[in-house]
């Protein structure tokens, strides 16, 4: 690792972690459209081939926290290392899947890397001028929605012409180059909390959280009704209640409760829960919008009044416009943060993501329009991910920015499912008569839903104070 007289200018620093931040956003979404090939492969059925997604969220949702808090305590330059090392096994093992269980474990190996987001952040505050913090953050926020864009659209043309196994060959290269970038060049942190981990609470809040997740990731194809469904919420209530009572009595907690509630931690955290609805709620509809033909349903009358008849490949092309507008839209953020304050790009964002969501319900009869609309999500998010990241660092001491900006990665991360997840419930209420195609209208309610939510995240952000504010008000106060 870099140290002393051999600590590099911080661009170097943040290429580096830019480029392990995009070889983790690559992987995450770069399977989803090789799912069906891997299906048919490895021979196996469709339930089980989505675990080769939910292996990645359930590790990389409890893995978040717990792996930024120890970054906290031990070096976040180390624990970034050793978060990349398992995610490169993740890479190889996947990529020589010899039955479908390989793929499953692998992936969740890979699910560590989710951990390069938290430690980056606070890598960049402890060792960025001040003046450039914002600006970085908003990069390396970026990378998440620009790599997990970019993914699906490198992996429909590497499926169609290569294998899927050369999805996570391709994804091993940038991860080890990265690996030993981080370790070469990226200084250790100065900042530690020589502490006790606290296992109670990371056991407490694990279980609580592979509770929530697999309820709400099965919950369509067990029944919302079971008992095994509703045996994991009630699971996920108990373990997540247990875990605050453990944290507030606990001398040294995992996660400060007391800084979890403070109003700008807990909008911030809020806001995070709504954009993942809203960003991704919206991608898991787009590619079957477009994908589907327009004209008469397969084997039957029903006209299908939507739809592009759009490859798997070009329904990845649809998500370029907001991969290339949240590349830009992030660092901008963080100058604007700088200047103004960073709850406003955070509601603006919430705004236009709001807008872009109702103009998809309403406006998609021709593919210009779509992309039109997805280009001002790829404002909103940009805008969204980057702010809320600098929020959380603001408002927390540099001993707990690992942790803090990973909770709120996790509550990214828990909207994102219940987005993805409420979008196919809707679509699956509204299915034109006889066939299995949903409905253009299901698409319309799916769509206002998101955008609805997102509207409610702009009332969320604006409610987010700024520690500066904060202290500006307590001045005048006592003037």
């Amino acid at each position: 690792m870099a140290e002393g007289g051999e600590r590099q200018h911080y661009n170097v620093t943040l290429a580096i972690l830019a480029l392990a931040g995009t070889a983790y956003a690559l992987q995450q979404t770069m399977v989803i459209p090789a799912l069906p090939a891997l299906q048919r492969d490895l021979h196996t059925t469709t339930t089980w081939v989505t675990w080769v997604l939910t292996a990645l969220l359930l590790v990389a949702s409890v893995s978040t926290p717990v792996l930024g808090k120890l970054g906290d305590q031990y070096g976040k330059e180390r624990l970034l290392v050793i978060s990349l090392a398992l995610f490169f096994v993740g890479c190889v093992g996947a990529a020589a899947a010899w039955n479908i269980w390989a793929p499953i474990f692998f992936r969740a190996f890979q699910g560590l890397g989710a951990a390069v987001f938290p430690l980056s952040f606070g890598i960049i505050r402890d060792e960025f001028p001040r003046e450039k913090v914002g600006v970085g953050i908003g990069l390396i926020s970026a990378v998440f929605g620009v790599g997990g864009g970019f993914g699906i659209v490198l992996s429909g043309v590497i499926v169609d012409n290569l294998s899927w196994r050369w999805l996570f060959i391709f994804g091993a290269i940038p991860v080890a180059i990265a690996t030993v970038a981080v370790h070469r060049f990226v200084p250790e942190s100065p900042i530690k909390t020589p502490s006790r981990v606290d296992f109670l609470g990371a056991t407490l809040l694990s279980v609580g959280l592979v509770c929530l997740l697999l309820a709400l990731t099965e919950g369509e194809s067990w029944g919302w009704t079971s008992a095994r469904v509703g045996g994991l919420f009630a699971g996920a209530a108990v373990f997540l209640a247990l875990w605050v009572v453990a944290e507030l009595r606990v001398p040294e907690p995992m996660v400060d409760m007391h800084v979890f509630v403070q109003r700008q931690v807990l909008f911030t955290n809020i806001c995070a829960l709504i954009t993942g609805f809203a960003m991704f709620g919206t991608f898991v509809l787009i590619p079957n919008f477009v994908e589907t033909p327009r004209g008469l349903a397969a084997d039957t009358a029903r006209l299908v009044d939507y739809g592009f008849n759009a490859s798997a490949t070009k329904a990845g092309l649809y998500l370029l416009p907001s991969s290339v507008t949240l590349l830009f839209a992030g660092p901008a953020a963080g100058v604007i943060g700088r200047r103004i304050g960073s709850k406003w790009p955070l509601a603006a964002g919430m705004l236009l993501s709001g807008i872009s969501a109702v103009m998809l319900a309403f406006w998609n009869t021709e593919t210009w329009q779509i992309l039109v609309a997805l280009a001002v999500l790829g404002i909103g998010v940009g805008f969204a991910f980057a702010a809320m990241a600098t929020l959380i660092t603001e408002a927390v001491s540099a001993t707990e920015t690992g942790v803090a900006t990973g909770m709120n990665t996790v509550m990214r991360t828990v909207g994102g499912v219940i987005g993805g997840e409420v979008g196919a419930a809707i679509l699956t209420a509204h299915l034109i008569p006889t066939t299995n195609v949903p409905s253009l209208r299901g698409y319309e309610v799916a769509f206002t839903i998101a955008g609805a939510v997102a509207f409610v995240g702009v009332v969320a952000a604006v409610l987010v104070t700024p520690r500066r504010e904060r202290l500006v008000v307590v001045a005048e106060a006592s003037e």
